[in-house]
């Protein structure tokens, strides 16, 4: 059975800030079903909930070395609904109140990486493949292949690499190289570990990879032109066919209507008709709308950030609101589009509602509630609130990019075919034409009937995902002659 460890720094249901946390709990689980066997490893950070953290068995303990410190490791081990997590266990670097954005941010995941790789001895687990993600993994391979293959265990292990937002690339300057990471100053000026002047955990994460992933296919080859390529489109270019996209599935157990309890009426493909405008009517009462399931009602559930269209959605937004439509926003972010959106909200109370707040349970009724989804991103690699929206039989309004484009296809009146609608360029006419297409379809219930039915019977889920990375895995895994077991006494 082929052995594949997911190394992230971040996994649900444990540990979750975005989208990478969904990832590391929903794709692993997907592979097991496929007879891979799985595995995760995360840091033990002191934010998991204590009920998770009494389940959890100590398997190794030991002192660890990086550059000239001495540090403890502990690596505890939990499974939960069969799939097993390892966490690395060390309270200095771990047990603080946020999980990024520290001045030791590059020692922490060092210390990190080097982990997983000291402790897989001991762990009764020797994977054929290390898949990491992220740059906060990327050191893992450079210490795999500069340092712990000189052991005959660790050998054959290949390296696949996921890039889940090239913008966050774990950048530190040139003095970390022997001091924190305790590597030879060659590999900077090798470029192996260096870009930009800077050591780059991301970028020495894909030099030492074998296979290179990225969440989409429009990504995948978005990234290797400068406009998406944040400073490493070049080396990316260089990477060749190996780099490839693989579109990121949807928990359609986590997100399912038909069992969600945050909504008002659970409903399925069967009963969205009748279903969905009880949900609406929760979603108006809830955010003190007019009660009204004629009127289309459009949201966005977002981070509040330029990337994510708000430029385009503030200089439409007077025009479509001068029309029959609600709409509402959720999320939090720059203060800028809060307050715009806030004074807006206080100038049209009765059409436009704004909830300064990350609220998962409310996100959930916001999905099942609308008519229609707006995403307008200037770059999305995959996108996950496109494939909730249609879940929820919402219709996505979308920018072609990155998982945008992959993931919507366009709505064709004549064909009855496509599951929801986009627009080519970041820009702000491009964006309200396509939704007043949208509103026009709205007008007219029997297309508009085809058009959820079309969005809530997508299948999004992890299964055509996992099959596409088993087969990447098998295509790089060792021949289980060339293995070297090692008891550990």
């Amino acid at each position: 059975m082929l052995k594949v460890l997911f190394v992230a720094s971040e996994a649900a249901p444990f540990i979750k800030t975005g989208g990478l946390a969904d990832v590391a709990g929903a794709l692993p689980r997907a592979l097991l079903a496929k007879g891979i066997d799985a595995r995760v490893i995360i840091p033990k950070y002191g934010a998991i909930k204590a009920g998770f953290q009494h389940e959890m068995q100590t398997q190794w303990t030991s002192t660890l070395n990086l550059s000239w410190r001495k540090q403890y490791c502990g690596i505890l081990k939990l499974t939960v609904s069969k799939l097993t997590t390892y966490f690395v266990d060390n309270e200095f670097y771990f047990k603080r109140n946020k999980l990024y954005g520290y001045g030791d941010d590059a020692e922490r995941f060092a210390f990190f990486s080097r982990a997983v790789l000291a402790a897989l001895p001991h762990l009764d687990f020797q994977p054929d493949i290390i898949h990491c993600n992220d740059w906060h993994t990327g050191m893992v391979g450079v210490y795999l292949r500069e340092e712990f293959a000189r052991d005959p265990f660790y050998k054959n292990m290949k390296l696949v690499f996921t890039i889940h937002n090239l913008k966050y690339q774990g950048v530190f300057g040139r003095e970390i190289t022997g001091d924190v990471l305790g590597l030879p100053d060659s590999l900077f000026t090798s470029g192996k570990i260096e870009a930009g002047g800077c050591v780059n955990f991301l970028k020495s994460g894909l030099v030492y990879a074998d296979a290179i992933t990225t969440v989409s296919r429009t990504y995948a080859k978005e990234i290797t032109y400068p406009y998406f390529g944040e400073k490493l489109d070049g080396y990316l270019r260089s990477c060749g066919g190996k780099l490839q996209g693989i579109l990121n599935g949807l928990d359609e157990d986590e997100y399912n209507p038909a069992t969600d309890a945050q909504l008002a009426a659970k409903f399925d493909a069967a009963s969205v008709q009748a279903k969905k405008p009880v949900n609406k009517e929760a979603l108006q009462k809830r955010l003190g709308l007019p009660v009204n399931r004629k009127l289309p009602l459009l949201v966005m559930v977002t981070r509040m950030v330029e990337s994510k269209g708000l430029d385009l959605v503030l200089r439409i937004l007077e025009e479509l609101l001068q029309t029959d439509v609600q709409f509402a926003v959720l999320g939090t972010g720059d203060a800028v589009y809060e307050q715009a959106l806030a004074a807006m909200a206080r100038r049209y109370p009765s059409k436009l509602a704004l909830v300064s707040a990350f609220d998962e349970g409310l996100s959930r009724l916001f999905y099942a509630g609308a008519d229609i989804f707006v995403m307008p991103s200037r770059f999305e690699p995959c996108g996950l609130s496109q494939l909730i929206a249609m879940r929820y039989g919402t219709i996505p309004v979308v920018r072609e990019t990155g998982g945008l484009k992959d993931s919507v296809q366009p709505f064709n009146k004549s064909t009855g075919r496509g599951n929801g609608l986009r627009f080519s360029n970041f820009n702000a006419h491009e964006l309200l034409f396509t939704l007043q297409k949208a509103l026009a379809l709205y007008a007219d219930a029997p297309v508009w009937e085809k058009l959820v039915h079309n969005a809530i019977t997508s299948r999004n889920g992890w299964n055509k995902s996992a099959s596409a990375y088993a087969d990447l895995y098998h295509s790089l895994a060792p021949q289980p002659d060339h293995r070297h077991h090692r008891k550990v006494k």
